[in-house]
């Protein structure tokens, strides 16, 4: 027996649990480490932050938990086998948002170019699966070369398996897209089925063919960025609904974002202690507005002065800004604005308006929250173009939309609202659940001066002195029609308000609409002209 030498203590026997924890700590140092050294260097070098320090800059500190991070690729082929991809190329997990609970993914670029397979795609699509079954957001932060070549169909089935969760779970929680990095073929298509898409301007770009495809197909020259980054699509295409001038701001609208959403679609949007007074009224709002329907001036100011402390966070602020497309708080609660924008073609509707109003409106629906549409409308953008675009089918999907949402429904009416214009701009028609009208408001079929020209066109022409007949009609129709009193003796209005009361009356309004209930038809869906 072997005799232990007096005062030292007795030899350390073999300790398997700590050599079970040490391999667990190289392994995850090793998964941790992602791309490697070089690879991290290279994506701080590009001006981007890597996968799991952007999920720790979006979620509140010390909140994120990583799923599935020991998982690696399948591959057989290509060499794969020998290759190693750590997580797979994308980070997994969940953590708080403002203390509410938010599920990520985040494709890591250092490994592999985060590019898509077979298990990198299992990894998003069990992430949503359980977003969706605990009623919360879902949130993508992309930055990916696309399909993983390598492992062939894999990629494209992996891609399809995304497609149709974003599909089967829109309208339940919150889907959130963010590109920070290229975002090529396939891939393009889950952030256009979320709800919302962010983008990073110079380092995101979005794109079905790249370049160098479209230059051999077509002979057209053009860069990345040309093609379909950040402002292109911010402004040209309205793929994007935020523009962010770097990642910190990008992190940052997608945690002031969610704090307008409900957590999913059973759930009301949250409820925030803002400070301001809901029977607050502001006199500035009769002379921001000039009573002469053919001045201009700025909606957004409107709107400031109308929501809980100014504060307002504006989708797709680029792209048709003829119209504005608003998330901000009445109250303390979430509200979606309408509205048009006189600054930009005097606020008509046109396709891209129409098409922007359309998805906001249906968005906004979709999570309970409440539309306020804010109208001063000429009618419908005339021309051969916008004929041949098809106006009408897009203009119609506003209606639908209007028509098909269930939230309460509150329309002001601050001036022009002629024609077919005032109908798509939520009128009582398309069951706006209450219509207020400012004294300034003309709501007619068009203009007074084209109703003139119309109605009595022979009259004047064959009178002694048509300019003078004509400048004598136009005064009796604006007299008769361009105000809000005779809409509001045919119902049509429920009440004509002074402009600085807007908000506490539109506060008012909301309150008592709270607990709207509205029963449609039972039908599988309808058919949305798209």
């Amino acid at each position: 027996m072997a005799q232990q030498t007096p005062g030292f203590p007795p030899a350390a026997a073999s300790d398997p649990m700590a050599e079970r924890l040490a391999e667990l700590h190289r392994r995850r140092e090793e998964a941790l480490r992602a791309g490697g050294v070089e690879a991290v260097k290279r994506q701080h070098e590009a001006g981007k932050g890597t996968a799991r320090e952007r999920v720790e800059k979006m979620m509140d500190p010390g909140s994120f938990v990583e799923t599935y991070l020991f998982v690696d690729h399948q591959g057989t082929e290509f060499g794969m086998p020998q290759k190693k991809a750590p997580a797979d190329g994308v980070v997994t997990g969940y953590g708080r948002v403002d203390g509410r609970p938010v599920f990520v993914a985040a494709q890591d670029f250092t490994v592999m170019g985060g590019s898509l397979g077979m298990v990198h795609s299992k990894k998003i699509c069990d992430t949503m699966d359980m977003a969706a079954k605990v009623g919360a957001p879902f949130v993508a932060l992309c930055d990916s070369a696309g399909a993983r070549v390598q492992e062939g169909v894999e990629g494209l089935s992996g891609y399809g398996n995304i497609f149709y969760r974003n599909t089967l779970y829109s309208g339940v929680v919150p889907q959130v897209s963010a590109i920070m990095g290229p975002c090529a073929g396939g891939a393009v298509y889950s952030p256009a089925i979320t709800d919302f898409t962010l983008m990073v301007d110079r380092t995101a770009q979005m794109f079905i063919t790249g370049p160098a495809v479209i230059k051999s197909v077509t002979g057209e020259e053009v860069t990345m960025e040309d093609l379909g980054g950040a402002r292109v699509h911010a402004t040209v295409s309205g793929n994007c609904d935020f523009f962010a001038r770097d990642e910190e701001e990008c992190i940052a609208l997608i945690r002031e974002l969610l704090g307008y959403l409900p957590s999913n679609n059973l759930d009301d949007p949250p409820v925030v202690e803002t400070g301001d007074d809901p029977g607050r009224m502001d006199p500035e709002l009769s002379r921001l507005v000039p009573a002469d329907a053919k001045k201009a001036y700025d909606m957004r100011e409107v709107i400031r002065r109308i929501v809980d402390g100014g504060a307002m966070l504006e989708v797709k602020e680029g792209f048709a800004p003829n119209i504005l497309t608003i998330l901000a708080r009445l109250g303390g609660r979430s509200v979606g604005i309408i509205a048009n924008q006189p600054l930009a073609s005097a606020g008509v509707l046109d396709v891209n308006a129409s098409d922007k109003a359309a998805r906001f409106i249906r968005t906004c629906d979709a999570f309970s929250i409440p539309l306020l549409n804010l109208v001063d409308v000429p009618g419908y953008m005339p021309g051969v173009a916008q004929e041949q675009m098809g106006i009408i089918r897009h203009g119609a999907k506003m209606l639908f939309a209007y028509s098909e949402a269930t939230v309460p429904k509150i329309t002001v009416v601050l001036r022009k609202a002629y024609g077919g214009a005032y109908i798509a701009m939520c009128s009582k028609d398309l069951g706006a659940d209450q219509v207020f009208a400012w004294p300034t408001a003309e709501i007619a079929v068009m203009g007074p001066e084209g109703a003139v020209d119309v109605v009595f066109k022979k009259e004047i022409q064959s009178s002694k002195e048509p300019a003078k007949m004509r400048q004598a009609k136009i005064e009796d129709y604006r007299a008769r029609f361009a105000n809000p009193y005779y809409a509001a003796s045919r119902k049509h209005i429920d009440a004509v308000i002074e402009p600085p009361e807007t908000r506490p009356r539109v506060i008012q309004a909301l309150e008592v609409l709270r607990t709207k209930r509205e029963t449609r038809p039972k039908k599988k869906h309808g058919n949305i002209p798209l």
